[in-house]
C-alpha cells in the first residue's frame, strides 16, 4: 500500500499493489488532505488505513458488502450499509453541493463496483440515491459543529460522572483517623493567630517601609533595615505558636527532646510560610504574617527574605485555588513537622511511621472533602515539596541576613531556631 498525488485529479491516491499492478483503494480530495496535513507520515498511513479498514460494528455480518460498490462495509451510514469510501463520497457531495456538476461519459450507464467507483462520480452518486442513502441526514457545517459540541459536552459530562463515582468509592477516614484529625485541627486553631478573622484584624505595613532597600547583602539583594526591624517584632510569637502546635501532638511529645528540637528547627520556617501563604489576598496582593501584618511582595523581599519572598507569594497564589480548610492546613503542618529526613534524628523509624499515619489520614480526609480539582491529592502533596524548598532557601538566606544586619535586631529565639541549620 502506498500513496501518490495526482495533479490532474488533484487528489491523493491510496494504491494497493505495485506501481504497475494493483488497484485504487481510495482517493482523497484537497479538503480531506488539508484536514490531515498536521499528521506525520506514519500516523497518516495509520489514519488512512483505518479509513479503509474501518471499525466493523457487531451488527454486520462477516465481509458484508457495501450496497453501493460492493467493497467491505463498515457500518450503517445515512440509512444504508456502506463502506467508508462511499460514505465519505456521499457526505462530501451533499455538503459541498457537488452533484449538479457531475457528468458521465457513458450516458449514466456505468457499473459501480470497488474498482470503478472513482471513475464516474455521477453514476456513483445516482447509485447512492438509488440504494436509499438519505441526503437529509448529511449535516451542514453549522449542524456538524453543533453535533461535535454536543458530543464534547456529553464526553465532559461522562468524565465528571466517572470522577464523582471514583471519589465516592475512595476510602474515607476511619474512627481513629477522625479522632486524630480532630486533635490536629484543634491544635492548629489554638495556635493560629486571629483564626478566621485575620482579614478584619490585619494591619497593612505602611507602603514607605520596605520600598527603599539600603543595606546590600553578599548575594546581591538588599535589606531595608526598617522593614527587617518590623518583621523581627512578630517573628518570636510566630515561632512560639509553631512550637505550641507541635507540643499538642501526642506522637511528637513522645519523642526524645533532641529529636523534638531537630524537627522544630527543620519545619519552623516551612510552617510559618504555609500559614502566611494560605492568607494570601489577591485583591491587595499581600500576605498576612502572623495573622496581623499584611505585606506586599517587595516589602517582604527588601525586608530580608529576598528571593524567598517570591517563593512564598507564588505558593500563596497557587494555594488559593485549593480552598484549603483548617483541617487540611493542620494536616500539612503535621506532615512537615514529622519529616524523618532531618539531619541528626535518632528515632527515624518512629517518626517515619508517624508521618505515614498522618499522610494516610490526610488522604482519606481529602477523599471525604471531594474537591472538584482533578488529581487534587498529588497536587497538594507537591506543595509539601515547595515548602521544603522554601525552608532550605531560607536557611541559606539567613546566613546572609546575619552577616549584613545588626546583631541587636535579631530576637534570641529567632537566632536559636535558625542558627546552625544545614544549607
Amino acid at each position: 500500500m502506498f500513496f501518490f498525488y495526482s495533479a490532474a485529479r488533484q487528489t491523493l491516491l491510496l494504491w494497493s499493489g505495485s506501481h504497475s499492478e494493483g488497484y485504487l483503494l481510495e482517493s482523497l480530495c484537497p479538503s480531506t488532505i488539508s484536514e490531515l496535513q498536521d499528521l506525520t507520515s506514519y500516523s497518516l498511513l495509520l489514519h488512512l488505513s483505518l479509513c479503509v479498514a474501518g471499525y466493523i460494528p457487531s451488527y454486520l455480518e462477516k465481509d458484508e458488502p457495501c450496497v453501493v460498490c460492493g467493497d467491505k462495509a463498515t457500518g450503517y451510514h445515512y440509512r444504508c450499509i456502506t463502506c467508508e469510501g462511499c460514505k465519505g463520497f456521499f457526505r462530501r457531495t451533499i455538503q459541498k453541493n457537488l452533484h449538479p456538476a457531475y457528468s458521465c461519459k457513458y450516458d449514466g450507464c456505468c457499473i459501480i463496483d470497488k474498482i470503478t467507483r472513482n471513475q464516474c462520480q455521477l453514476c456513483r452518486f445516482k447509485k447512492c440515491i438509488a440504494v436509499g442513502m438519505a441526503m437529509d441526514l448529511v449535516l451542514d457545517d453549522s449542524k456538524r459543529v453543533a453535533k461535535r459540541r454536543l458530543i464534547e459536552e456529553n464526553r465532559e459530562k461522562r468524565k465528571k460522572e466517572e470522577m464523582v463515582k471514583t471519589l465516592q468509592n475512595r476510602p474515607e477516614p476511619t474512627g481513629s483517623e477522625w479522632e486524630l484529625i480532630r486533635m490536629l485541627t484543634e491544635a492548629h486553631r489554638h495556635t493560629n493567630a486571629q483564626g478566621s478573622h485575620w482579614k478584619q484584624k490585619r494591619k497593612f505595613l505602611p507602603e514607605d517601609i520596605g520600598q527603599s532597600p539600603v543595606a546590600p547583602t553578599s548575594d546581591g539583594d538588599k535589606v531595608d533595615l526598617e522593614a527587617f526591624s518590623e518583621f523581627t517584632k512578630i517573628i518570636t510569637p510566630a515561632i512560639t505558636r509553631v512550637v505550641d502546635f507541635a507540643k499538642k501532638l501526642p506522637m511528637f511529645s513522645e519523642l526524645p527532646c533532641e529529636d523534638q528540637i531537630i524537627l522544630l528547627k527543620g519545619c519552623c520556617m516551612e510552617i510559618m510560610s504555609l500559614r502566611a501563604a494560605v492568607r494570601y489576598d489577591p485583591e491587595s496582593e499581600t500576605l498576612t504574617l502572623s495573622g496581623e501584618m499584611a505585606v506586599k511582595r517587595e516589602q517582604l523581599k527588601n525586608g530580608g527574605l529576598g528571593v524567598v519572598s517570591d517563593a512564598i507569594f507564588d505558593l500563596g497564589k497557587s494555594l488559593a485555588q485549593f480552598n484549603l480548610d483548617d483541617t487540611e492546613v493542620a494536616l500539612l503542618q503535621a506532615v512537615l513537622l514529622m519529616s524523618s529526613d532531618r539531619s541528626g534524628l535518632t528515632n527515624i523509624d518512629k517518626i517515619e511511621k508517624c508521618q505515614e499515619t498522618y499522610l494516610l489520614a490526610f488522604e482519606h480526609y481529602i477523599n471525604y472533602r471531594k474537591h472538584n480539582i482533578p488529581h487534587f491529592w498529588p497536587k497538594l502533596l507537591m506543595k509539601v515539596t515547595d515548602l521544603r524548598m522554601i525552608g532550605a532557601c531560607h536557611a541559606s538566606r539567613f546566613l546572609h541576613m546575619k552577616v549584613e544586619c545588626p546583631t541587636e535586631l535579631f530576637p534570641p529565639l529567632f537566632l536559636e531556631v535558625f542558627e546552625d541549620q544545614e544549607v
